[in-house]
């Protein structure tokens, strides 16, 4: 069959049929995402691969390594999910999202091959990059995984280098109840003889044991690389080599860890990649990803939106806070089911004034509506002021009048508060 005779479908509506083609949403697992894969005729991505593993931290270190590759002249493509805004965010080609025609041509081209083969909507949407990025003349791809690493859709490609950045609990149904056993999970990822970059100073064994059997060649923050703040600036460094890089535009404080761990990833391709110092200066001033701890003015306050979605990140955040005035802050939070609550909720109560929870069951199917939110809540904090609400931007128009007069709200909890305080901030009545 040639895929110019299916019937002819929009981008959306091609998404709408994938939801509905595998009975769970996740199913990790290799078989037949590969088969697939290997009927499309095994695409690689571009010359060179580097993929990005990790619990948190991995959009920004695919932003890291983007934006110094791009510095450095290269035509770069990159992977990462899930979107925030717009599906085509997913699959980027010289910094600019893929259009929905790309796209679409390429679903097509999987459903010829894929006969009877269940996927998943991530597959789908992994496979369709690979063939994007495979008829784009890249110099490199950035693939960052998805939920896991070993069974993750992504890890069909091998690469020249690997990245794993923080372990924390999160996915627990699918990769193991504690840092050990999630750690083997990402760890999946290496490759024999290959660099295997850990961004974590203190990673877990479990990850360290399993890249060893993988045969990887192994280097760790702190040990085998190290960034140190000299003044407003950094250096990265390992053994005799030495790159200044300016203080990331991004501001949370595992940034600086972040991009070490991509400046590690380029300086071990360097002899089939060299970069300039100042490509790699350049990216780490300018590499920028949205909703994370995005800080818009409104009148004379500020909403930041922050996609933490799990205890680590959570934390992260709290550590940001703790850093700023005094001023207390308002929260807008909602969290899907799968989710720590309490572990998002208790880092950041000192610095929280007032809470607004929202109702996130009727954005996704894995949404926690508001019966079971507030219970959680109550159970993590107690008695604590806080309102309900059905939607992010009912409780932004709330507090709309409190921002213009300089208030702090933060928006977090889920990717689909960040997308929904966004959009929000689309609206021509709110600045």
């Amino acid at each position: 069959m040639n895929p110019a005779s299916l019937p002819p479908r929009t981008l959306q509506q091609w998404l709408d049929y994938q939801v509905g083609l595998h009975p769970r949403s996740i199913e990790l697992g290799l078989a037949r995402v590969g088969e697939v894969w290997r009927r499309l005729g095994a695409p690689r991505p571009a010359p060179l691969v580097i993929t990005v593993a990790g619990t948190n931290g991995k959009g920004s270190t695919v932003a890291f390594l983007e934006a110094m590759l791009a510095a450095g002249g290269y035509r770069v493509g990159a992977y990462t999910s899930p979107h925030i805004l717009a599906y085509n965010e997913r699959v980027r080609i010289a910094g600019a999202d893929v259009d929905d025609h790309a796209l679409t041509e390429a679903f097509a081209r999987i459903e010829v091959v894929r006969g009877d083969i269940a996927l998943t909507y991530f597959e789908f949407g992994t496979l369709a990059a690979l063939l994007v990025f495979a008829d784009a003349a890249l110099d490199v791809t950035v693939l960052e995984v998805g939920l896991g690493g070993r069974l993750d859709a992504v890890n069909l490609v091998d690469a020249d280098v690997a990245i794993v950045t923080g372990i924390a609990l999160d996915h627990q149904d699918w990769l193991g109840s504690d840092r050990d056993s999630i750690g083997r999970e990402k760890a999946g990822v290496a490759r024999a003889g290959r660099p295997f970059i850990v961004a974590e100073a203190d990673p877990p064994a479990g990850l360290l044991r399993a890249a060893a059997g993988h045969d990887a060649v192994v280097l760790r923050a702190g040990i085998d690389f190290s960034m140190d703040r000299d003044g407003d600036a950094w250096h990265w460094r390992r053994g005799d080599a030495v790159v200044p890089v300016p203080s990331p535009q991004l501001a949370a404080g595992c940034q600086p860890a972040n991009a070490a761990a991509a400046i590690a990833a380029l300086h071990c391709l360097h002899d089939r990649l060299p970069l300039p110092l100042h490509a790699i200066a350049l990216g780490v001033a300018t590499a920028a990803i949205p909703a994370r701890l995005q800080r818009v003015r409104i009148g004379a306050g500020e909403l930041i939106i922050d996609v933490a979605h799990n205890p680590q990140a959570a934390r992260v955040l709290a550590d940001w806070l703790a850093q700023q005035s005094d001023q207390p802050s308002l929260a807008v939070f909602g969290a899907l089911s799968d989710k720590d609550v309490a572990g998002m909720l208790q880092p950041l109560q000192p610095y929280i004034a007032e809470w607004h929870l929202v109702d996130l069951a009727a954005e996704t199917e894995r949404g926690r509506d508001l019966l079971a939110l507030e219970t959680d809540f109550s159970a993590a904090l107690g008695p604590v002021r806080r309102r309900c609400w059905g939607e992010v931007a009912a409780a932004l128009d709330t507090l709309a009048p409190r921002l213009r007069d300089g208030a702090r709200v933060i928006a977090f909890g889920s990717f689909h508060i960040a997308a929904a305080a966004l959009r929000w901030l689309q609206r021509p009545a709110v600045t």
